[in-house]
């Protein structure tokens, strides 16, 4: 009983989070990450039956979902990248001032000046600092390649066992699929594009069931980043169950995500 009492009063090292409707994994030890911070005072100064929960136990926020996987990518890795064309920052800046998070709050308001500077200066605006993607402007591309979107789509799974120390089995991918206009599709995978599915598409068509006859992931924005192609969103959906109906076995995770790519 004693046991149980204690365990009560602590947090497991794998933290379940719903944040505005939107759910995440993450350590406790990258929640208090940042000192003072108030994810920090409420994982450290708190126990698990002070804090909110929804239905299913996770440590209830009500705060921006979408905005709250870069604060959690900042306190990570204690840097800041967004990707190319982010107009949320000023949102963003208010989700980090509620998470006192004051660096990075720090680091926006920074940003947001500069490019308040360049647009009235008519200078082009700085995507972003720090930020991992390459603009598409400083690729080498043909003089005739036409704009456009491409969105690549997956579906995978991965498990969390009950010993989080071991290593879990990420990414099992079945297929890639590919959904843009036809003639960017076969411009960009030529070969590789299988159009089993919808054959004989008019090139000006669109079409959102052609797919790769390969599952890597990385290949497939190789081939987007050597046309010229950026990627400008993602989205991803989830969900959670056991392998058997012993809640103490492994949970298993089915996700769906697309990248979108412009050029």
């Amino acid at each position: 009983m004693a046991q149980t009492d204690s365990q009560s009063l602590t947090f497991p090292e794998i933290v379940e989070l719903n944040v505005g409707g939107q759910v995440y994994v993450t350590r406790l030890e990258t929640l208090t990450a940042v000192p003072n911070s108030l994810l920090w005072t409420k994982f450290t100064q708190s126990s698990p039956g002070d804090l909110p929960k929804d239905g299913k136990g996770r440590f209830f926020f009500d705060r921006d979902g979408f905005l709250f996987r870069y604060i959690l990518d900042y306190l990570r890795d204690s840097e800041l990248f967004l990707p190319e064309f982010f107009k949320e920052r000023r949102r963003l800046q208010k989700e980090s001032d509620f998470f006192q998070l004051p660096e990075l709050s720090r680091r926006l308001a920074a940003v947001s000046k500069q490019s308040s500077y360049t647009e009235e200066s008519g200078d082009p605006e700085e995507a972003e600092v720090s930020s991992p993607v390459t603009s598409s402007s400083d690729r080498s591309r043909s003089p005739g390649a036409k704009a456009g979107y491409i969105t690549i789509g997956y579906r995978g799974s991965y498990t969390i066992g009950r010993d989080i120390q071991a290593d879990a089995k990420f990414r099992r991918v079945a297929r890639i699929t590919v959904c843009s206009k036809i003639s960017l599709a076969k411009e960009v995978f030529g070969e590789t594009l299988n159009e089993s599915r919808d054959p004989d598409r008019p090139p000006d068509k669109y079409t959102a069931r052609y797919y790769l006859k390969y599952n890597f992931l990385e290949q497939a924005f190789d081939r987007l980043a050597e046309a010229g192609f950026s990627m400008v969103a993602c989205n991803s959906t989830g969900t959670c169950s056991y392998a058997s109906n012993d809640p103490g076995e492994d949970k298993l995770w089915t996700s769906y995500t697309e990248y979108v790519f412009s050029r």
